[in-house]
């Protein structure tokens, strides 16, 4: 795919998303803050449903995984013990020629300010030395600026699971293998950040850390990225879209003995979705050598002490819906127009039903309040009486939602309305006191 159609898609979606309220640059007003966003209404109903759905498969529907919801700041040694303080860094290099910043590592793949046609490694510009820069957000925890009450923004969830692994595991009285997941915001301050919500400064990650019997991490390693790439499915990511992409030694982190990605054909390429590792004892080892605490697991059954492994899945909330939004985006060509359409799964849609009277007359909008007033107590839906249905049809398709429900002239002789289908158009008569049962239905 070319530049300028990668380009093309992906403005299309960003037009789309602000023009029906999913995502807005944040601070517009005031020009924007770079690599910032705020989720509108239909773009917090979104992310509110995809964590949820995250969170009905890692926990809910789980008697083996609790959940954790720990604190942004936390001690700095914390980041010490888990490298971030010395090795959480990526390499810098300046442009004397176009003052811009990049990472020394992705010039082949950086367009050129000033040259958009071109790479930064290809348009002739004079790059400095490369030097490293650590990612993490620095800030000052009390009254005055100093050494001492120096903090940091975590730049990602698992260290508060680990520093509460114990916590957790008495109070829930779990034993091994369990998991423990979290949903948060996590924080770093990229050197490029890139293409929309795929890589942010500030974002949500959905973690889940399973601890397991060292010899028994492989078997568990292969059940999770079994279990997650199956949740893509179940999101509705099409198949064809989706593959693993297994790290080599020189992209293997320092604590993993084996890691893959989940990755997604973006316009803008295979990008990593979410990575599933074997951390091996390495994060609990640091911790307790950091902290003096104690972090083995006593095995009540075999009497045995030992430092669990653990195997990770981490995935971005807001890459995930990122790739939610691009695998549903099409442009369907019509007998008479084109029709833009987000095929998003009904499990997550933002609005589940759009209501409308055919006109607003004989009673129509009354009955059509009612259905709309009822159905609002179990699901999100919307009611609409602007326009000619067809365009109401439209607006509905683009902002995703599966189902549209009309209050016509027959709805008054025998209480039955139309339910249009998003994807296939096609349309039943529904009795009204049917409709919740139909829709959750089709929906679950």
């Amino acid at each position: 795919m070319s530049k300028n159609s990668i380009d093309n898609k992906m403005n299309k979606i960003v037009s789309l998303c602000k023009r029906k309220g999913y995502i807005f640059q944040s601070s517009e007003i005031y020009g924007g803050l770079d690599s910032c966003y705020d989720y509108g209404p239909l773009g917090i109903e979104l992310k509110r449903n995809v964590k949820e759905f995250w969170w009905k498969s890692m926990v809910q529907y789980r008697d083996d995984i609790v959940g954790l919801d720990a604190a942004i700041l936390m001690h700095p040694r914390i980041w010490e013990a888990s490298g971030h303080v010395e090795g959480f860094v990526d390499p810098l290099i300046d442009c004397k020629t176009c003052k811009g910043r990049f990472r020394a590592d992705q010039l082949e793949s950086t367009p050129c300010p000033q040259k958009p046609s071109k790479m930064v490694n290809e348009c002739g510009g004079e790059l400095t030395e490369v030097r490293q820069f650590n990612l993490m957000f620095k800030t000052h925890m009390g009254a005055v600026e100093e050494d001492a009450s120096a903090v940091y923004l975590r730049p990602e969830t698992a260290q508060g699971i680990y520093v509460n692994y114990t916590n957790v595991l008495q109070s829930s009285r779990q034993k091994v293998p369990f998991g423990i997941a979290q949903i948060g915001k996590a924080f770093r301050n990229e050197i490029t950040p890139r293409y929309f919500i795929f890589r942010t400064r500030e974002f949500e990650q959905m973690e889940m850390q399973f601890f397991v019997k060292p010899g028994r991490d492989e078997e568990w390693f292969e059940y999770w990225k079994e279990q997650r790439i199956r949740w893509y499915d179940e999101l509705g990511i099409r198949k064809e879209n989706l593959r693993f992409h297994q790290h080599d030694e020189n992209e293997l982190a320092h604590y993993a003995a084996v890691a893959f990605d989940i990755e997604y054909n973006f316009p803008f390429g295979w990008k990593e979705l979410e990575g599933i590792h074997n951390r091996t004892d390495f994060d609990l080892k640091r911790h307790m050598e950091y902290s003096g605490k104690d972090l083995r697991y006593f095995d009540d059954a075999t009497r045995e002490r030992f430092v669990p492994y653990i195997i990770e899945t981490s995935a971005g909330c807001d890459r995930t819906l990122l790739t939610a939004l691009v695998d549903a985006y099409e442009e369907e060509e019509l007998e008479n127009d084109t029709r833009t359409v987000l095929r998003l799964s009904p499990k997550i849609a933002p609005i589940k039903a759009g209501i409308f009277p055919l006109v607003k007359r004989d009673g129509m909008p009354e009955l059509a309040h009612k259905i709309h007033d009822d159905l609002k107590r179990h699901m999100m839906v919307f009611y609409d009486e602007g326009g000619a249905v067809g365009r109401r049809y439209r607006r509905q398709d683009e902002a995703g939602t599966p189902f549209c429900i009309t209050v016509d002239s027959q709805t008054l002789e025998d209480q039955t309305v139309t339910i249009r289908e998003r994807d296939s158009m096609q349309q039943e008569r529904v009795g009204m006191d049917a409709i919740l049962n139909y829709l959750h239905e089709r929906i679950n």
